[in-house]
């Protein structure tokens, strides 16, 4: 599936317009930087010959891989490393928000799947989604989700503000937004049934800061190889992801 253009486009318009409070000629090349990676990434899907348990991967750029060096790289694509059987659906888009997500739920139809993975909030965060329509969506995404799988794994953005990208104060303001972003998914997911996965940081523990070079692709924005792998990390500590895939594979049996 081919990035949404549309929104790839609104989204970087926005990060231009905040860059440029705090910074020039940087800001521009750093926007041409994560406009080509947008351009140059696919969503890592797999359907080996003998799957025996679905994902389903929704989101944002992070979701698709952008500013991996090849979708294998991605979130996604380290997954089915580490699970060969696994076959994998991804239908995320660069750019967006989670009022798209919603989209991307709503047009599964009546599918089911072992295990729901969402990655996103970020082009909330940039564009500026006010509380309450971004606390709606959050919840319907929750809602929709748990209609198609019994496993689902909200996973936002990390601290946004702590990207090379931004400069202070636009930093400080991504921050506090990324701050807000991971107290609405966490409340969702505790309310909804699902597992929330942090990987907010501030400043002081952010790996992404103390190695903003290796983590960050070369726009400053989005996570490199070795950036997604600690995401992947992560994920699989804080969701205990194949102990939960084996046991729902076992109750599918039954």
């Amino acid at each position: 599936m081919k990035p949404h253009r549309h929104s790839v486009f609104l989204t970087l318009g926005a990060i231009a317009g905040l860059a440029l409070l705090a910074t020039s000629g940087c800001a521009v090349w750093r926007i041409k930087q994560a406009g080509e990676l947008a351009r140059l990434s696919e969503p890592f899907e797999v359907l080996p010959q003998q799957s025996v348990a679905t994902l389903l991967v929704l989101g944002d750029s992070t979701a698709v891989g952008t500013g991996a060096s090849s979708p294998t790289q991605s979130v996604a694509g380290l997954i089915a490393k580490d699970h060969p059987q696994l076959q994998i659906v991804n239908r995320a888009q660069d750019g967006a928000k989670f009022a798209d997500i919603v989209q991307q739920l709503e047009a599964l139809g009546e599918q089911r799947f072992d295990a729901i993975l969402v990655l996103g909030g970020g082009n909330n965060v940039i564009r500026l989604t006010r509380q309450k329509p971004l606390a709606q969506a959050i919840l319907q995404t929750a809602k929709l989700a748990r209609t198609h799988s019994d496993f689902v794994i909200l996973m936002p953005s990390g601290n946004v503000g702590n990207a090379p990208f931004f400069f202070a104060p636009v930093s400080w303001l991504m921050s506090q937004r990324s701050r807000a972003l991971h107290q609405l998914v966490r409340q969702v997911a505790a309310d909804e049934g699902a597992v929330y996965v942090n990987l907010y940081k501030e400043k002081a523990q952010d790996p992404f800061v103390q190695r903003a070079a290796e983590l960050h692709a070369k726009d400053g924005l989005h996570p490199s190889d070795a950036g997604y792998r600690i995401w992947y990390a992560e994920l699989m500590a804080q969701s205990n992801f194949s102990n939960q895939l084996a046991a729902r594979q076992k109750q599918t049996r039954r």
